[in-house]
């Protein structure tokens, strides 16, 4: 084997692992951005379901309460 040709193969190798750490890096943070939201979400849920249950009752209204005047 030539050793250039190693060498060439070995910058190969660490071009390719140190793409592979970035791509790694960027999805970690991509991960924990993701836990962070479903956490908001979780304790916003929870918040909602410790409100009464007639809270939501008297937001409902019919569609057509909704409609403009002018029809």
């Amino acid at each position: 084997m030539d050793p250039h040709d190693f060498e060439q193969r070995l910058t190969d190798l660490e071009v390719k692992a140190t793409f592979t750490e970035d791509a790694l890096d960027r999805l970690n943070e991509v991960v924990i951005r993701q836990q962070r939201q479903i956490d908001l979400l979780m304790r916003e849920l929870m918040e909602l379901k410790r409100q009464p249950a007639s809270d939501g009752l008297d937001t409902l209204r019919s569609l057509r309460d909704e409609l403009p005047p002018h029809y």
